[in-house]
């Protein structure tokens, strides 16, 4: 994911584990730190990650939660908002700033697992994930949260530190970046100017440059401090969105809202080479957006590269990254992922010299080669006696054949080649006959010859009964072991019975006889065939299988679902649905049109969007579903 994505530092909002799921292939990545922030409660809540690449950037500082009420892992148990100016991150609320909020529980805003700071030499880094609009049921709770990250982001660049602000903020600026803002505004019945004005929006508008406020601002909210990146590079678009409903399928008719932000100060406003939606990259209810930075970007009076501005200044030594301590909130030094390597990184480690080749004259060689065979030569003489084995399942072993280094043969040499003494095994026993494997002892020939058994199906022997060409039902396995003769002990040929019998049908037998292929159609429809037993075989007839037919068709249509209905625009078969809002209706299955939602987010007729058919499942296939 990460090589598609061809970037270097990732955010990631709600990712829903908690410190147990995390696994080797989530932290222990090759040329990568991972951060995160995760819920202390809740379970499969929330969550932020952030993945920094170590060639391009090293944070050095990290912490987690908004206004810095959970304890730093740097300082043993400290509050991040405790602990020296030197040592975090800064910016937090005053204890005055924090009355204003209205935020009952600090701890508990932080504990959520919603925020995430990195700070690099060059910027600090705010991965975020608002609360989302929950029918009302926690409007204090996240109207407090994004009061709070107003109140931050401002402390911080009062203190001359540039901001990234980047993540599902769950709101969006204006009509523009909703496509049911419209709708919303009419069946609320409310003005534009009220649409803007409501409490969230108002908040996030005096955050950004350029944010369209109604009325006087709020005191403290004077100027607008973040670019909105996204918007900056492409004002005049419309339907660039960043969330889709995937439960309406609303993402192939584009019926979305962009919520998801990368939002930066104003002094880094040059640095912005590019910024965009990737509305193409599936797998999601969101798609990523990214900003792209110059190579080369102006501080101050100079100009730097921003890859050097990214790294602490010890961290680079004539030309040469040296890796320095990860802060104590990476991943990798987690007491479960702490001195870890991955699996990749066992193959990388310190080169070894190889022995270089020795280099031998030829009377070296030779020499060598005359040693070799001389301790083979004693190897064979200590060596005891072997007599040769004559067996009709063995080989005959021929002595063995010795000679001097000067008997060696060129490999062009037609003469015979020189028998090998085989490698033989002095404790292996010699190879005895096996004896036949001992069957299980079987019914009595009378079982197996019984003819009187019934018509239909009684046992297994039924699958391998074949069809005869006058309708009549065989078993095939019972004339082959009657008519070759098959021993009914060990189920074998007798070596009497040829394979030339077998197949011109020679071999007989008191039951009957095998009918060959040389029968003529003729004589197969004549011959009258009886079931062994001696009762008449069950013809086929068109009234049995007509009769089996109604027979399959009614126990499918007992137990199979109904057939889905057609959809009133498009004849195509509709989806079914269940009703969650709570009421009368509350568990009710129905049918709509299978098709996804249009952009005007309405149901419409003779198009090719989702049409208007709704049937319930009960009033359809004669029972509730």
């Amino acid at each position: 994911m990460f090589d598609i994505l061809q970037s270097d530092i990732i955010v990631m909002q709600e990712l829903k584990i908690q410190r147990k799921d995390l696994r080797d292939d989530m932290v222990l990545l090759d040329g990568w730190d991972a951060y995160f922030s995760l819920p202390k409660h809740k379970k499969g809540y929330s969550g932020v990650g952030m993945y920094t690449r170590n060639s391009a950037c090293a944070p050095i500082r990290a912490e987690e939660g908004l206004l810095g009420f959970l304890p730093s892992s740097e300082a043993s148990g400290v509050l991040y908002r405790d602990m020296d100016e030197k040592e975090s991150i800064g910016g937090y609320p005053s204890a005055a700033q924090l009355e204003g909020l209205g935020v009952d529980d600090p701890t508990a805003l932080d504990a959520e697992g919603r925020c995430l700071i990195l700070e690099f030499p060059a910027f600090v880094l705010l991965g975020v994930y608002c609360p989302a609009n929950s029918n009302g049921q926690r409007d204090d709770f996240r109207h407090g949260f994004i009061r709070a990250l107003d109140c931050r982001v401002r402390n911080l660049t009062k203190l001359r530190k540039r901001v990234v602000l980047v993540g599902d903020l769950n709101v969006n600026r204006d009509e523009m970046d909703g496509a049911s803002a419209l709708d919303d505004r009419r069946k609320g019945n409310i003005s534009h100017e009220e649409y803007i004005s409501t409490p969230n929006r108002r908040i996030f508008n005096q955050l950004l440059l350029g944010g369209e406020v109604v009325g006087q601002r709020d005191e403290g909210r004077e100027q607008g401090v973040l670019l909105d990146t996204t918007r900056h590079f492409h004002p005049e678009r419309r339907g660039m969105y960043t969330h889709w409903e995937q439960k309406i399928n609303a993402r192939p008719g584009n019926f979305g809202s962009r919520i998801d932000f990368i939002l930066v100060c104003d002094a880094m406003r040059e640095w912005l080479k590019d910024a965009n939606t990737q509305d193409g990259l599936l797998g999601s209810d969101h798609c990523p957006v990214f900003i792209d930075f110059h190579e080369e970007v102006a501080l101050e009076d100079r100009q730097v590269q921003l890859v050097d501005f990214m790294h602490p200044v010890a961290t680079l030594i004539n030309g040469n990254r040296e890796t320095q301590l990860a802060p104590a909130l990476s991943a990798k030094r987690m007491q479960e992922f702490d001195r870890r390597r991955s699996i990749k990184s066992m193959f990388a480690g310190a080169s070894v010299k190889t022995a270089q080749p020795m280099t031998y004259t030829a009377r070296q060689q030779k020499e060598e080669h005359m040693n070799t065979q001389a301790e083979r030569a004693m190897e064979e003489s200590s060596l005891p006696p072997v007599t040769p084995v004559h067996s009709p399942s063995a080989f005959d072993v021929a002595p063995p054949v010795t000679r001097g280094t000067e008997d060696v043969q060129s490999p062009t040499s037609l003469q015979s080649v020189p028998e090998l003494k085989p490698i033989v095994d002095l404790k292996r026993r010699p190879a005895v006959a096996p004896s036949p494997r001992a069957m299980k002892r079987q019914k009595s020939n009378s079982t197996i010859q019984s003819h009187s058994r019934p018509s239909g199906q009684q046992s297994l022997r039924g699958f391998f009964r074949s069809a005869s060409g006058n309708g009549t039902v065989r078993d095939t396995t019972s004339a082959l072991t009657s008519d070759a003769g098959v021993d009914p002990v060990n189920g074998q040929l007798p070596l009497t019975t040829s394979v030339a019998e077998l197949t011109t049908g020679n071999c007989t037998s008191e039951i009957d006889a095998i009918q060959t292929s040389d029968t003529m159609p003729e004589e197969r429809a004549s011959s009258t065939s009886k079931i062994p037993g001696g009762s008449p075989a069950r013809e086929a007839s068109p009234t049995n299988f007509e009769a089996r037919a109604a027979t399959h068709h009614s126990w499918n249509s007992l137990f199979s679902k109904p057939a889905a209905p057609l959809c009133e625009s498009h004849d195509e078969p509709c989806k079914s649905m269940q009703t969650k809002k709570k009421g009368s209706n509350q568990g009710r299955s129905f049918w709509m049109c299978a098709r996804p939602l249009g952009p005007s987010g309405q149901k419409e007729s003779g198009s090719e969007w989702r049409c208007g058919t709704f049937i319930w499942c009960s009033d359809w296939g004669g029972g509730k579903k």
